[in-house]
C-alpha cells in the first residue's frame, strides 16, 4: 500500500512510498524494532506518540492528526521517548531524512492509495 505526500505545487505529481500499517497492539509495540532499515515508511494507528529504545536507526516521526495532516515532524536518533501530540492519531515513520526528501512538512496531508496485487 503505498502512501503519497502531496503535491506542493500544481501538476507536480505525489512521490508514492511503499506503507506499512501496523493497526494492531502487538504490530504498534513492535514497530520498526529488530529491522535495520525500511523502505517506505510504517504508519503506526492509532498512536500519538513513539519511543527508539533498542532501535538500530535514526527515523524520521510525523504526528498526524484524523485528516493525516502533519502536525508535528521531527527526526529521532535511537535511545529517546517522544513527547506525545495531544491532537494525533496516527504516527508515520520512515528513515531519518527520507521524509524531507519526499517534501513532507507541518501542514502536509498524506494520500493512502490501496493497491492490489
Amino acid at each position: 500500500m503505498p502512501v503519497e505526500a502531496p503535491a506542493e505545487t500544481p501538476g507536480e505529481m505525489p512521490v508514492e512510498v511503499p506503507l506499512e500499517v501496523a493497526a494492531s497492539y502487538r504490530a504498534r509495540t513492535r514497530g520498526l524494532l529488530g529491522r535495520d532499515g525500511i523502505e517506505g515508511a510504517m504508519l503506526l494507528t492509532p498512536a500519538s506518540s513513539v519511543h527508539t529504545f533498542r532501535m538500530r536507526f535514526a527515523i524520521d516521526v510525523a504526528h498526524l492528526d484524523r485528516r493525516l495532516t502533519v502536525i508535528a515532524l521531527t527526526t529521532m536518533v535511537p535511545g529517546r521517548l517522544g513527547l506525545p501530540r495531544l491532537r494525533a492519531r496516527h504516527v508515520l515513520e520512515a528513515e531519518a531524512g527520507a521524509m524531507a526528501a519526499w517534501g513532507l512538512r507541518v501542514g502536509s496531508r498524506l494520500g493512502v492509495r490501496l493497491t492490489t496485487r
